[in-house]
């Protein structure tokens, strides 16, 4: 590990992934260890045009006896390379082996026996996918999917038949890039030099978003379709979004109240086919990252997290509580009297 951009006590490692029809392929592990040895662990996976910035985060789980780490997709944040297409991916399988990788670092290297992972947006169906996939095999004990991406926020006239039509020329040009609205608005009520409160580095994180392709898009289409077909995570699962979505495209003060980016509707559907533990949470006020939202809406969505964490990855040796067995039904114990 060297030190990482974000300074002391942040270490980063970078993840060797070999090469690709773009050169070689990096993926960058971000730890941050508590002051006080820990077997408990978070890993967290940014969303789309995104890397770790959120130190914030780190600090809340810190401070409750967890190891942080932070992984940047490849392609994405510290592991873009310059002769790559930033966020281009052909399936959302490509991102398996540094989410192994890191799995692997965390637990047999670091020494941690329980892992909470978390994943924003797009990597929170990334980090849905893969938790299915590597169900039964004791890696993931819980899940926190932050406004997952679990479908596009365009109208289902227009989704279908634009969708069609760019996956059938998706196979022959990956990297076509596709016209889109763009982000800004999103970005806006973010960056420290435009309306939002939070600093972090334009270039991995542009205001108007990175142009998106083809392959990108094809490879998201089939991971939600994936999804949205059921899943089977035999962790517990904790999906939190906001309450509204926002609709217009200039700027308005709803920006920093609602979801700009998804539709909460479509996360509160699909949400329960995740597997059989699925907890879900609605924040009023709360933006696209919920953990970005205004003050008092990101205290309330960490008090929640804390709470879902205690009741549904407590500890290591925390004794179950006994639930008591349920009374009987009087009246039929009658009935079989009588018999």
């Amino acid at each position: 590990m060297e030190i990482d951009v974000l300074g002391p006590p942040y270490e980063r490692h970078t993840i060797d992934l070999g090469t690709d029809d773009e050169g070689p392929v990096v993926a960058t592990l971000v730890r941050r260890r508590g002051d006080q040895p820990s077997r408990r662990a978070v890993l967290y996976v940014h969303g789309f045009v995104d890397y770790f910035f959120q130190t914030h985060l780190a600090d809340f789980f810190v401070e409750r006896g967890w190891d942080f780490y932070a992984l940047d997709l490849r392609k994405y944040g510290r592991s873009l390379l310059p002769h790559q297409t930033p966020n281009f991916a052909r399936s959302l399988t490509d991102y398996y082996p540094e989410l192994d990788e890191a799995a692997r670092i965390i637990r047999e290297e670091d020494g941690h026996d329980q892992m909470l992972v978390a994943g924003h947006s797009t990597g929170g169906l990334i980090t849905a996918l893969w938790s299915h996939s590597r169900q039964d095999r004791g890696i993931v004990d819980g899940l926190f999917l932050n406004s997952p991406f679990f479908d596009f926020n365009i109208p289902w006239l227009v989704k279908r038949p634009l969708m069609s039509a760019l996956l059938s020329v998706s196979g022959r040009t990956p990297y076509r890039k596709i016209p889109t609205a763009g982000l800004s608005v999103y970005g806006e009520s973010l960056h420290s030099d435009h309306r939002g409160e939070w600093t972090y580095d334009l270039a991995w994180k542009p205001i108007e978003s990175f142009p998106v392709t083809a392959g990108w898009l094809r490879a998201i289409r089939r991971g939600q379709s994936r999804l949205r077909a059921g899943l089977s995570i035999d962790a517990p699962v904790l999906v939190a979004c906001s309450t509204r979505t926002f609709r217009g495209r200039a700027w308005s003060e709803d920006v920093r109240l609602t979801d700009a980016v998804l539709d909460v509707e479509h996360i509160a559907r699909w949400a329960p086919g995740l597997g059989p533990r699925v907890t879900i949470a609605r924040f009023d006020g709360g933006m696209h990252d919920l953990t970005l939202s205004g003050k008092d809406v990101r205290a309330e969505v960490f008090r929640e997290l804390g709470r879902w964490v205690d009741a549904f990855v407590p500890a290591p040796g925390t004794p179950e509580i006994e639930v008591p067995p349920a009374p009987e039904d009087k009246a039929d114990d009658k009935d079989s009297a009588t018999a």
